[in-house]
Formats: structure tokens, C-alpha cells, sequence
């Protein structure tokens, strides 16, 4: 996506939404998730998704989008690259997921709103605002952590 002066704005407020979607997927055996990016077995995975989101969020709003990637390598920490849909009403977000050893991070490919905004400032408050409303009542999108961070 080409980035904005609110692109930013738009992945910090993505990314606390989905901090504990993340640290859910990172309770998974790695092991797990690389076989199943590297066979394609995308409808597990697509299980898996579902079912660290459901904690958080009302069903459909957060799923697998078009797979994933991952990166294994003899000098570095693996890193698993997962494409999410997040879809609370009236907005559309693709997302880069990116789970490491010691944070995760996001990266918006496209976010498609419903309504044009005239003003962009009012986008970011829009998009909070339905992120909000489709999380669970016990989870209100708190600061990110440090460790979570947009990529």
C-alpha cells in the first residue's frame, strides 16, 4: 500500500487491536505453522486463525486472508509471515502479520473504507472506533507493547 500521512496512525491502532490475536498464534508450535505454510494447508490454518480470534473478537472479523510465509534460516530466528483479513462492519483491512522470537508486527497491504472520509484524521478515528465495537467487551484494545510494533 502506498503510505499516507495517517498510514501510521492507521497500523498502531490495527496493531493493538490485534496484540492478543498475535500472542495467541505465538503460542502454536512453529514447527506447526511452517508445515503448514510449506504443504498449504491452508483450511488448518485457517482453523487455527479463527480460533486465537474468537477470544477477542465477534466471528469473521478477523481471518486468514491468503496464506502466509516464512522464514527459516541456520543464522537467524525464524519468522512466520501470515496475510489476515480484518473485517469490522463498514471497513476492510489486509494485513501483513508478522510473528518473530521476541515481537510481532504488522504491515496494512489495503484497507478499503465503506464511506469516503474527507477528513483523514477522522479515518483513524473511524477505523478504532469499528475495531472497538467488534471486540469483546473484556478486550478494549489496549497500548500495544512494545514488543508489537507496525513493520
Amino acid at each position: 500500500m502506498k503510505k499516507t500521512p495517517h498510514s501510521h496512525e492507521h497500523e498502531k491502532i490495527v496493531a493493538q487491536a490485534l496484540a492478543p490475536v498475535a500472542r495467541e498464534l505465538r503460542l502454536i508450535d512453529i514447527a506447526d505453522l511452517i508445515a503448514m505454510l510449506k504443504y498449504e494447508r491452508h483450511a488448518s490454518l485457517s482453523e487455527l486463525v479463527t480460533s486465537a480470534a474468537e477470544l477477542y473478537f465477534l466471528p469473521d472479523t478477523v481471518k486468514l486472508g491468503a496464506g502466509g510465509d516464512y522464514v527459516v534460516d541456520w543464522d537467524y530466528n525464524p519468522k512466520i509471515v501470515l496475510d489476515l483479513e480484518v473485517c469490522p462492519n463498514f471497513v476492510t483491512v489486509f494485513v501483513r502479520l508478522t510473528l518473530e522470537k521476541d515481537f510481532c508486527g504488522i504491515e496494512i497491504s489495503h484497507i478499503e473504507f465503506k464511506e469516503d472520509f474527507i477528513d483523514k484524521e477522522e479515518s483513524a478515528h473511524f477505523l478504532r472506533q469499528t475495531l472497538e465495537n467488534a471486540a469483546f467487551s473484556m478486550h478494549k484494545m489496549p497500548e500495544v507493547p512494545e514488543a508489537y510494533r507496525a513493520v
